[in-house]
């Protein structure tokens, strides 16, 4: 089954990192990255640019386009990683990996993925078997 392990955090204390810590905890993550990846278990892995370039489409009578996410909370969604796991036991110990190669406070959300569309960006869409 495919999890999706969502990365929050705050925006700007991941913001306000060191180059050298930045290299550092990417360099962790690479670590975890190449295990599942060898395991054949690492699907599409994605950080997200900040709220600052966040665009929303609130839906109601009308629809309204506004700039950012506006979200009421103090951690902000920064990335997530597609992952194959046997189970919810299996994917919460891969977001364990994860958070231990990134010491900093934060949260990661683990929720099953289910596929509406096999596709490649760039091909058309096709419903998925």
């Amino acid at each position: 089954m495919l999890y999706a392990i969502l990365c929050y955090n705050s925006e700007d204390a991941v913001g306000s990192w060191s180059k050298e810590y930045h290299d550092e905890t990417m360099a962790r993550l690479h670590v975890v990255h190449d295990k599942l990846a060898r395991q054949g278990r690492l699907g599409p892995v994605a950080r997200l640019l900040p709220t600052t370039a966040a665009t929303t489409l609130r839906k109601g009578r009308e629809n309204l386009v506004i700039d950012g996410p506006f979200a009421e909370t103090k951690e902000q969604l920064l990335g997530f990683y597609i992952v194959d796991c046997s189970s919810l036991d299996v994917a919460l110990e891969t977001a364990r990996e994860l958070a231990g190669a990134n010491p900093d406070t934060g949260s990661y959300e683990i929720r099953p993925v289910a596929e509406l569309y096999a596709h490649t960006v760039g091909q058309r869409q096709k419903p998925a078997a």
